[in-house]
């Protein structure tokens, strides 16, 4: 049986935990930052763990990690 493929997009979006779970970056970071306030822009900085009903379809497009 030949070898499962990484979805390639998938790969540089998320990121395994040393638990097991995954994480994420936040969206709404790249541009039209002016009118975001400081707080905000502070907070999508931070990376978020995916939620539990997706862990299921990143898990299949991550069969390696």
């Amino acid at each position: 049986m030949s070898k499962m493929k990484t979805n390639r997009g998938a790969a540089k979006r998320f990121r395994r935990t040393a638990k097991g779970g995954y994480k994420r970056a936040q969206s709404h970071l790249n541009h039209i930052l002016t009118k975001k306030p400081a707080k905000r822009k502070r907070h999508l900085g931070s990376t978020e763990r995916i939620a539990d009903a997706d862990v299921k379809s990143v898990r299949r497009m991550l069969p390696y990690s």
